[in-house]
């Protein structure tokens, strides 16, 4: 049992520290994930909604105590600092991920949990699963916590802890070192859209109590419907929610038609407005050279005239949904970059470019 206990340390500080990595890499989108928690719980809680809704500010500072816990755990566990107080510290933040994956998969409540962040999806069960598996190798290791031998590596936990920390501020201020998101430079956003292969389905009817499959739809009147299921998950659109719009109507597709240049307002709560004289300056150099700039915002249309007049922002605007802004850019403002429908350039409102580095991508 002592060799199983050291296989599930290993196990165990390997996969926190990656799903750590995977999510201080991208700081903000577990903010997201943490916010719709506490906005589900506040709704399914009505006794407790204030409570939950004034940790929706504080999701931030959240987000990268968890994710720096992790990565901070799984190397202490490796390293054999303080044993006993790492296993118990374990426990308790795993039963917390197992809470939360439960109760998305059973009242199909975000339905992403984002434990990897944006490089693996899991299903709301999946992610179940995997929390009960690492629960069952925690609860090994906290029996045989007293047979591990405590190690002089205090400095090795302080050094991750720095380290950990320096890589959430910096993806914080600028944008995420590795981009896992469909919105990435080098995507073709109309691609996207569409299969990568005809989708393929299983059709599942009743026949006399029993369940028949057919993988293309029977003309026998006689069988009842009961389930689709397409077979090639994979094939399906990365990108299903993307759509541009005015009071005029659809603008989606023209997105796609020659260079543009989109300021991403996702709101005006929190926006960096320090930020808009260089976006601006930037805007009105880069028009004349052929690039168009646009205003995506998911901003009312009266609050946001009042806005782009108040900042001399003269470009047009249209509306997205706030999800969709919020995949397509951490930073608000951003600014992201198309030609013909491919992704060209995105940055931070901390790095806005300058005019000739946007025209020099897309030559």
């Amino acid at each position: 049992m002592k060799i199983l206990a050291q296989i599930s340390r290993v196990i165990v500080g390997l996969l926190f520290i990656f799903s750590g990595l995977i999510k201080l890499n991208d700081p903000v989108g577990t903010q997201y994930k943490l916010e719709e928690y506490f906005e589900v719980f506040a709704m399914d809680l009505p006794q407790f909604h204030d409570f939950f809704m004034a940790l929706v500010p504080l999701a931030l500072y959240f987000s990268v105590f968890l994710c720096t816990a992790e990565v901070v755990l799984g190397i202490a566990l490796l390293v054999g600092y303080k044993p006993r107080t790492i296993a118990w510290s374990l426990l308790l933040i795993i039963v917390f991920f197992t809470f939360l994956t439960f109760y998305s998969a059973y009242f199909n409540k975000v339905t992403d949990c984002g434990c990897f962040g944006a490089a693996i999806k899991l299903t709301p069960w999946t992610s179940f699963g995997k929390d009960i598996f690492l629960l069952a190798l925690i609860l090994i290791i906290v029996f045989y916590r007293k047979k591990f031998k405590a190690l002089p590596t205090g400095i090795i936990v302080v050094i991750s802890t720095v380290a950990s920390l320096g890589i959430a501020v910096y993806a914080l201020r600028h944008l995420p070192i590795l981009d896992l998101l469909p919105y990435r430079v080098g995507a073709s956003i109309p691609a996207q859209l569409k299969p990568s292969e005809p989708l393929r389905y299983l059709y599942i009817f009743d026949k006399g109590g029993k369940e028949v499959e057919f993988e293309k739809y029977p003309s026998d009147t006689t069988l009842v419907f009961k389930e689709m299921v397409v077979l090639n998950e994979d094939a399906k659109p990365k990108i299903t929610d993307y759509k541009v719009w005015n009071d005029a109507g659809d603008y989606t597709e023209e997105t796609f038609k020659g260079t543009k240049l989109f300021l991403i307002i996702k709101n005006l709560t929190d926006i960096n407005t320090a930020a808009l004289p260089d976006i601006n300056k930037l805007i009105n150099s880069v028009r004349t050279k052929g690039v168009e700039p646009i205003i995506l915002t998911s901003g009312n249309s009266e609050e946001i005239v009042k806005f782009l007049s108040a900042h001399q922002l003269n470009a047009p605007y249209y509306y997205v949904d706030a999800t969709v802004l919020k995949t397509i850019s951490r930073s608000n403002p951003g600014l992201w970059l198309l030609k013909d429908g491919v992704v060209k350039g995105k940055w931070h409102y901390n790095d806005t470019p300058e005019a000739a580095e946007v025209i020099e991508l897309v030559k």
